[in-house]
């Protein structure tokens, strides 16, 4: 049947936001001015029902007439200059068309078989061919997911007879077959494949496609975490495992909350009234860095169905996001080929994060975007999540012999193939051609729908085990389910998006929105009962056995017969060096300013310091309505507050603090210090507002280059660092994350190695969340005070030192000894009601924190700074751990602080003005409305707010 189209554009006094939008970043982006405007329509697509139906579906569904018009099989944007539509390519997920489909059948529309919608573009002006290849190839169309449709397609489904299974020839194969077979999608190293040629020679036989896949993604870094597991040989000394060390610290530090620590899919601590919390991050830098978009959305995606398949299941309840990009105005001859500009980057990794949380109805409130040149070879995108449920579903189910597999949630693709092990390798000028099908389109509403099916699962106790289908898809999910008993898939039985996939494709297929359980037979039919009510696919894929094998079938076909223990034990150890190279040492110090107003402003519009606000506005903080302390606040609600609150049970004063802290730039150059730093920011942020640091516990995130044996020796040392906190503070590690594939290397050999990332999410329970405090000023002359001891002289990786192009290899170091102590001290005062604002001080330094709560608080300030120092360092050096507080007049800082080290600065004017004095003299004075247009002038810029 012929294919009917439905084309809906705005009417003529409606203001197309989109192709407004659109003009906007032509001209910022690309400096295209010859365009006069954008008109934009909306393509729908059907195959299955008649032009009549078609216009039945544009009244009542697709177009709403008050301020939008259709037209059905005809062109709707006339006497463009240029049209030009862009769709997702044939297999590729399109989140609108599965609901299309549903909302027709709901209308009572029959017969339709396949929808499909695209955006259509009229270019009005003067748009040479050149121009327009520029806006397509640059803003338009990223050929890993989308493309130009030139003509309409004689059929929307996509049709295909299922692949064979091949075998694979491993045992003939010598050490260079070896390596080519893994090179590309195998991310495999000769020791590796090596052990799986010796396991099937001792079973005689070759392996199918499937089971070296399996292989391949189960033994993949992204999944087993190789190198963390690994023997290290440091200097003369052997070393244990990076992830041992951490597991070590934290089961020494037996803090009395944590319930499930490095064993789940996240990390639980013990709530309140029998209730638990639990928290995950999660990276997303490899799909991003070829599909912003798309890699964004599955990593918020992802992240949340780890939330879920978390114990029995947990509600989600906040999500965070942390990005690090080149600079947005980098030259576009300095991105290197194959990788992707980083104003694009930026702006659609938002995107996706805006789209896949708003849609579910879940809060992003917690987050930061950190700027390096280095990053222009690939972003590190790092996303989190937040979930609660009831305390005695919070430990890992386990599978029973005869138990149910069932599949829950979206059909199985294409998409997402190698997702795990090309995640796994550093990324090439070829990577974003050679594993275009590891990226993927995330569908937000199938996943909301699988999570309130889930919940009401969890809550009639119907779910022995759960896990989500993420790396690796069904291999991951269900290999890792029945390590301890073993398991038999039909993946004939898998419901697909269509027809054509080869049996390993459905194996490890990472498609988006589908979940893992394990179900006993009895509970079954109510299980299923429940999804069909909240229209969520679920179906019995297999059975779980006791005979310690993985058992995979296509019809009557064995595709793939593993053995668990050689699937999830057989990967040869790993001893790996680490070695110091020695850096060459620069130092060049700047001279004091000059002209204190323009350091001042510099500062405060630097990438790394300036106003976030134009992202945050995008993603909805306050939509479970629990939002305690918001990221911005103050007068005008545009200053930002050190960490979020959120109540999640309404009706209850008691709530949970989410923070986080890293510092790529100090990562490195010092990665034990700049480890530390980061642990201690993540920590300074909650304690800022009023949380109680006995009641948290942290989450790592190492984003590190490809471990060759110096980038070994960084991870190292930061490893030791967190070790060092743990034992420090008594904080411990209950989740997190390494990805170990932040490097770049070129066509012609060069190597570029993206800054190490270290990123210390930070979280905890408070019983109280209206005794919270926030960083805007709340009084007029009220008292300024510094707490905290401050390594004044070491300027290493400042802000300060960056706009003045200054260097040292010296970064703040941080007393371990004191900040346990600092930080109990902060926390009583803001509960004892001594401290009315508190700031941590971090980028941009005590400066940027002063102007920070002036801003919120819409007031001026006078300090005077110590004589015997540099002004310049002690006004911008970021030493973490210490804090800007704002006391009473009549509140005695010696009788709060006692010996933790603080000092009197000044107090809070009414005049919108920052004064610092030295001492008797006036240094200078600067205007807060110039320093706040600074500050928030460089993300409107790339975001028109």
């Amino acid at each position: 049947m012929a294919v009917q189209e439905v084309r809906v554009i705005n009417l003529p006094h409606i203001t197309d936001a989109r192709g407004k939008n659109l003009l906007q970043e032509i001209k910022d982006t690309l400096h295209i001015t010859t365009i006069n405007h954008i008109v934009t329509a909306k393509v729908y697509r059907f195959e299955g029902i008649s032009a009549a139906d078609a216009d039945f579906l544009a009244r009542n569904l697709l177009a709403e007439e008050v301020f939008q018009q259709y037209k059905v099989n005809e062109p709707i944007i006339e006497n463009a200059d240029k049209l030009v539509e862009v769709a997702y390519k044939p297999g590729v997920m399109n989140p609108e068309a599965g609901s299309i489909l549903k909302a027709a059948a709901d209308l009572g529309v029959r017969g339709l078989v396949a929808a499909d919608s695209s955006y259509e573009y009229g270019f009005f002006g003067s748009v040479t061919d050149a121009d327009m290849q520029l806006i397509l190839s640059r803003l338009l169309v990223n050929e890993t997911v989308e493309r130009v449709v030139h003509e309409k397609p004689s059929s929307l489904v996509i049709q295909g007879r299922p692949g064979r299974t091949a075998v694979i020839p491993i045992r003939s194969m010598n050490e260079a077959e070896l390596m080519e077979l893994s090179r590309d999608n195998l991310f495999l190293n000769l020791k590796e494949m090596k052990a799986i040629q010796r396991y099937f020679m001792a079973l005689n036989r070759d392996p199918t496609d499937c089971e070296i896949e399996t292989l391949a993604q189960t033994w993949s870094e992204h999944c087993v975490h190789k190198t963390f597991k690994a023997t290290l040989i440091v200097g003369d000394a052997t070393k244990k495992p990076l992830f041992k060390r951490l597991q070590e610290a934290t089961a020494a530090a037996g803090h009395p909350l944590v319930l499930s620590a490095f064993e789940d899919n996240s990390g639980v601590i013990d709530f309140y009234e029998g209730m638990a919390l639990c928290g995950k991050v999660e990276t997303h830098n490899s799909p991003s860095a070829i599909e912003p978009y798309g890699g964004a959305m599955t990593g918020s995606g992802g992240v949340f169905r780890d939330i879920m398949g978390t114990g029995k299941g947990a509600r989600v309840i906040a999500s965070t996001d942390m990005f690090c990009f080149a600079p947005p105005e980098l030259p576009a001859s300095d991105v290197p080929r194959g990788c992707l500009h980083p104003q694009y980057l930026l702006r659609r990794v938002v995107a996706g994060v805006r789209d896949y949380g708003n849609r579910m109805g879940i809060p992003t409130n917690n987050g930061s975007v950190h700027f390096h040149r280095d990053f222009r070879a690939k972003p590190t995108i790092i996303v989190g999540a937040y979930g609660i449920m009831p305390a005695r579903d919070a430990q890992k189910g386990r599978p029973q012999n005869g138990d149910i597999a069932v599949v829950m949630g979206g059909r199985t693709g294409r998409d997402g193939i190698h997702g795990a092990t090309f995640s796994s390798g550093e990324m090439t000028d070829r990577t974003i051609d050679v594993n275009a099908s590891a990226v993927q389109i995330g569908h937000a509403i199938e996943e909301k729908r699988m999570s309130d099916a889930l919940l009401r699962a969890r809550d009639q106790n119907l779910i022995r085990a759960i896990t989500d289908c993420g790396a690796g898809g069904f291999a991951s999910a269900f290999g890792e389910m029945g390590q301890q008993t073993g398991v038999k898939i039909h993946l004939d039985r898998a419901p697909l998006k269509y027809s054509g996939l080869a049996p390993w494709e459905i194996w490890l297929s990472e498609s988006q929105e589908r979940m893992a359980l394990a179900v006993a037979p009895e509970n079954l039919a109510s299980l299923l009962q429940i999804c069909h009510e909240h229209n969520v696919e679920a179906t019995v894929i297999g059975q779980f056995t006791d005979t310690g094998k993985l058992e995979v079938y296509y019809r009557e076909d064995m595709v793939c017969e593993l053995d668990m223990e050689f699937l999830h034990h057989g990967l040869p150890a790993r001893t790996m060096t680490a070695r110091k190279e020695p850096q060459p040492v620069e130092h060049k110090e700047p001279d004091p300013p000059r002209d204190w107003e323009q350091a001042c402003t510099l500062v405060m519009q630097h990438l790394n310091v300036c106003s976030k606000e134009p992202i945050v506005r995008m993603y909805d903080h306050g939509v479970q309505g629990s939002s305690a302390l918001p990221p911005f606040g103050g007068v005008q609600g545009d200053a930002p507050n050190d960490a979020v609150v959120v109540a999640p049970i309404l009706g209850k004063k008691y709530g949970a603090v989410i923070a986080h802290g890293m510092n790529p730039v100090l990562n490195k150059l010092d990665p034990y210090a700049g480890s530390i730093w980061a642990a201690t920011e993540a920590v300074s942020n909650a304690v800022a507002v009023g949380a109680n640091p006995d009641e948290l516990v942290l989450i790592d995130n190492f984003i590190w280059p490809y471990p060759d044996e110096e980038s070994l020796y960084d991870l190292d040392r930061a490893v030791d660092a967190c070790v060092d906190f743990v034992r420090a503070t008594g904080m411990p590690f209950i989740s997190g994350k390494d990805s170990l594939s932040s490097t770049y290397r070129g066509q012609d050999g060069a190597v570029i190695k993206i800054p190490p990332v270290l990123c210390v999410s930070c979280f905890g329970r408070i019983d109280d969340v209206t005794a919270t405090v926030s960083a805007d000023f709340k009084c007029i002359d009220s008292t300024v005070v510094l707490v905290g001891r401050r390594d004044i002289d070491q300027m290493g990786g400042s802000t300060y030192y960056d706009i003045y192009n200054a260097v040292s290899p010296r970064v703040p170091v941080i007393d371990m000894r004191l900040l346990p102590k600092t930080l109990k001290t902060i926390y009583r005062a803001c509960r004892n009601g001594n401290i009315k604002a508190c700031h941590d001080i971090s980028e941009g330094g005590l400066l940027a924190t002063l102007a920070e709560m002036c801003f919120g608080g819409d007031t001026g300030a006078q300090i005077t700074i110590p004589e015997t120092q540099r002004p310049d360092y002690f006004l911008f050096n970021e030493t973490a751990g210490c804090f800007l507080v704002e006391m009473d007049n009549s509140t005695d800082p010696a009788q709060v602080f006692g010996d933790v080290p603080y000092l009197v600065l000044g107090r809070t004017t009414n005049e919108k003005r920052i004064t610092v004095c030295r001492g008797p003299n006036k240094l200078f004075t600067v205007s807060t409305h110039k320093l706040f247009n600074a500050w928030q002038k460089p993300m409107q810029e790339v975001f028109g707010a």
